[in-house]
């Protein structure tokens, strides 16, 4: 008997395999988001967040995320996550928020219910991917400088610069 049905068999049953890991895998990555990004916003600075209240896990949560745009009034991006003690997920919820629902991060224990909760806040489209499980992914990311004094007198710093040195190089 010819070898080339045996090989046959072993890669199709290796395809097969593979194909099966990846359709029971409970990660959610960056690759299976790629359709959610599409090329234009409703408005300038237009960005999207995962959304989802009470959903079951994070894959749950970001699988069945509505594809829409965070309304104006909105900046960050909002993720909590309730576990048990052992860290499995109890709930997940997250939403498009404003800057005063993002000043309390971190993790607290309710213990009359025997839950852990952990929140987080991120700026960015769609940067709400993970969820927080312990203090140190349970923070407050920016792209921006929150104080916006600091930016501006940067911006004067600035112009000042740029004006001190055009009287000087026309004296």
């Amino acid at each position: 008997m010819h070898p080339w049905p045996r090989v046959a068999w072993v890669l199709l049953l290796t395809l097969f395999s593979d194909w099966l890991e990846s359709a029971l895998s409970r990660d959610f990555t960056v690759k299976d988001i790629v359709f959610l990004h599409p090329s234009t916003t409703p408005y300038p600075g237009g960005f999207k967040c995962f959304t989802c209240e009470n959903a079951v896990d994070n894959f749950d949560c970001n699988r069945w995320a509505p594809d829409i745009y965070c309304p104006r009034e909105t900046r960050y991006c909002y993720t909590q996550h309730k576990m048990t003690v052992a860290g499995d997920s109890v709930s997940v919820t997250k939403r498009c928020v404003a800057l005063e629902d993002c000043l309390l991060t971190g993790c607290t224990d309710v213990l009359h219910e025997g839950h852990k909760v952990c929140t987080s806040c991120c700026e960015g489209n769609i940067c709400n991917m993970p969820v927080p499980r312990n203090e140190t992914s349970a923070v407050f990311t920016t792209v921006s400088p929150l104080n916006r004094t600091s930016t501006l007198s940067q911006h004067w710093t600035l112009w000042l610069s740029t004006l001190f040195l055009l009287i000087h190089s026309h004296s």
